[in-house]
């Protein structure tokens, strides 16, 4: 029978490589990542039994406490099983063929955004920064077309690979080192 585990995030999400790092580091062989985009259906899919563990940013050592994170842990009962870190660099990614002088609004989950928020200021003052529900999420959405061709996403390298997207600048967080934590959950007994 294979693990099951979920993660806060979509493909190409940082939380999804927190679960590919803690599958190599526990050496785990039958394991499978299911990503469930938010820290409220991680918790619920534990409880529910969709997966056997659950894995999702709960602070970064730039952005604070994750909000969103807190408030799902607030409504559930789970077992922590361990903790541990991932360094986290974004990237601003956009469609093909889009240049910074088209760039109008810039959409993230609300924690990159956090870690970008100096590098935001100082370099697009006049773009619109717009919270989106997960990383790798807005890039999917830039490359369904959800988003608009003028907006510019922050996300993972992988996420750009998976999405088809062009990265228009690297490692864009305001901190060379920035980590963020990750909580693995299990189910009570």
């Amino acid at each position: 029978m294979s693990l099951k585990i979920g993660v806060m995030g979509a493909r190409g999400s940082f939380s999804e490589m927190a679960g590919e790092q803690y599958i190599k580091k526990e050496n785990l062989t039958e394991a499978e990542i299911l990503t469930l985009v938010t820290a409220e259906a991680v918790l619920d899919g534990l409880e529910k039994g969709l997966c056997n563990k659950g894995i999702f940013p709960i602070e970064n050592s730039n952005g604070g406490i994750v909000i969103e994170a807190v408030h799902a842990m607030a409504k559930h009962r789970f077992s922590i099983e361990k903790m541990f870190e991932l360094d986290v660099h974004h990237n601003l990614l956009v469609k093909k063929g889009i240049t910074a002088s088209h760039i109008k609004s810039i959409s993230s989950h609300d924690q990159a955004l956090k870690q970008c928020r100096m590098y935001l200021k100082r370099v697009w003052p006049n773009a619109d920064i717009v919270p989106f529900k997960d990383t790798a999420a807005a890039a999917s959405a830039l490359n369904s077309g959800e988003l608009p061709n003028t907006t510019a996403v922050i996300a993972s390298r992988r996420a750009a690979e998976l999405y088809d997207l062009d990265i228009l600048e690297e490692s864009i967080q305001d901190l060379k080192y920035n980590y963020t934590t990750f909580l693995v959950a299990t189910k009570l007994p």
